[in-house]
């Protein structure tokens, strides 16, 4: 699997959990996913991506 896929599918992931636990659990949840957004924004202008240090990391290309 390629790693857009691997990041994409995180981020997703971590969008709907966060909201998930926003709506059973508390509203400061809601952080989570706003995170996850403005990673994802300045990933886009910086070309730098946490998740993308941690799949070199584990050693998927």
């Amino acid at each position: 699997m390629k790693r857009e896929f691997i990041i994409r599918i995180v981020a997703g992931s971590m969008v709907l959990i966060g909201i998930s636990l926003a709506y059973f659990v508390t509203i400061e949840w809601l952080l989570l996913p706003a995170f996850v957004g403005l990673n994802l924004i300045q990933s886009s202008f910086t070309k730098f991506c946490p998740l993308e240090v941690i799949l070199d990391k584990m050693e998927i290309k």
